[in-house]
């Protein structure tokens, strides 16, 4: 029988092998992103010794004390050389918290650092916290962008489901310490909320989702614009829908903005995720839209349904058939590196260029909204590559 030593040795030999896991691009694909073969991190990708008491004494039957469920959702920058998410971690009590796993190289080799983060309470504090979008802005700070939850006090007594979304804002200088602003105000609940890169008209711009209720987007129409003057007290007063929900597509039921968009020479590439309803019921997606240089808020292109759907092992978790996406990094060689969820429960990357995901927005064709445009879209491909197969 091996010593209380001889098992934690093993945990972390263990440990190790999974982490330093050579990660492999996967063969075949679309032509417009790669994935890989493993996910990056995992409940098991959570160190050793905050899921278990190393102390034989108070732990001599060396079980897991605080159990990690998820690994989910997370944002992502490139800080000092390093590919850095604040990742959202679900415990086995259902709370959520953010922590930063930072890998070498973006696709495997991820770590998280020795502590969560500590985020400063907001005056009414949050049962649960998660889903953050971070943006280097050109104000100089790191702001974070969050879901925070509420229980809803108005919900019937005995009800104890119902919920409340609000979009907290934080910023911070080094991803170590946090300054907790106000939560945004807004007239609706938010939980997509994502702060633009660079001033607009001398202001803070947001890209917002105002939803009815805490799941259902009801009146919501879509993804949002709003413009606020203070972001240490941020208040949406006018909000404009850019990239609206429509009837049998990839986002009838609900849209929300991913990662804060990427700055291009043709115009802001945009990463969002779409939601239509199932037999099996909500699928997420991901999809991609592009808005002007000179106007943000204005919609230059917009291929039709999804840029990436859950596949194989990604469509199983605790919420099945989910894609969902709140980071990616674009690299100084034009490299994107794309992290995404799957089905609530793990995370991924995929990778592409800025030039290959610039042409699929631009030349991919639009959605038609009805059978027969499909149709005469496909159509009109079938007939050009006919003709080309001859000269082939």
């Amino acid at each position: 029988m091996k010593t209380f030593k001889e098992k934690i040795r093993d945990l972390f030999d263990d440990y190790e092998k999974l982490v330093t896991r050579k990660n492999m691009p996967v063969e075949g694909g679309n032509g417009i992103f790669t994935r890989y073969q493993y996910p990056i991190l995992t409940a098991a990708h959570t160190p050793v010794f905050w899921r278990y008491d190393l102390d034989e004494k108070t732990n001599p039957f060396l079980m897991e004390r605080i159990g990690m469920n998820a690994t989910l959702n997370s944002g992502a920058i490139k800080w000092n050389g390093k590919y850095l998410l604040v990742v959202r971690v679900e415990g086995a009590d259902r709370k959520s918290f953010f922590a930063v796993a930072e890998s070498p190289d973006g696709i495997d080799n991820f770590r998280f650092w020795d502590y969560p983060v500590t985020m400063p309470e907001d005056i009414i504090p949050a049962t649960n916290i998660y889903d953050m979008r971070l943006t280097a802005h050109e104000d100089g700070w790191i702001y974070g962008i969050f879901c925070a939850e509420r229980h809803d006090d108005t919900a019937p007594a005995g009800d104890l489901s119902s919920a409340t979304a609000t979009a907290a804002i934080a910023r911070t200088k080094d991803l170590k310490t946090w300054e907790r602003l106000s939560d945004l105000k807004t007239r609706s609940q938010q939980r997509n909320v994502v702060l633009h890169p660079e001033f607009v008209d001398g202001k803070y711009a947001l890209y917002t989702r105002p939803q009815d209720g805490f799941i259902d987007a009801g009146s919501g129409g879509g993804i949002g614009w709003a413009l606020v003057d203070d972001i240490t007290c941020a208040e949406v007063k006018e909000e404009t829908i850019i990239d609206r929900r429509y009837y049998h597509t990839i986002k009838e039921v609900k849209n929300g903005e991913g990662p804060h968009p990427i700055k291009t020479s043709k115009g802001w590439l945009h990463l969002a995720h779409g939601v239509r309803g199932c037999a099996s019921g909500l699928r997420y997606v991901l999809y991609m839209y592009m808005t002007s240089l000179e106007d943000p808020a204005k919609v230059i292109a917009s291929p039709a349904g999804f840029f990436m759907a859950p596949e194989g092992e990604e469509r199983i978790g605790d919420v099945s058939n989910v894609l969902f996406t709140n980071g990616w990094i674009a690299d100084e060689d034009g490299t994107v590196f794309i992290y995404y969820a799957s089905s609530d429960t793990r995370m991924h990357v995929a990778t592409s260029t800025i030039d290959r995901l610039v042409d699929y927005c631009m030349n991919t064709p639009a959605d038609g909204f009805f059978t027969s445009a499909s149709v005469e879209t496909l159509k009109k491909q079938i007939d050009k590559n006919l003709k080309l197969m001859h000269t082939l």
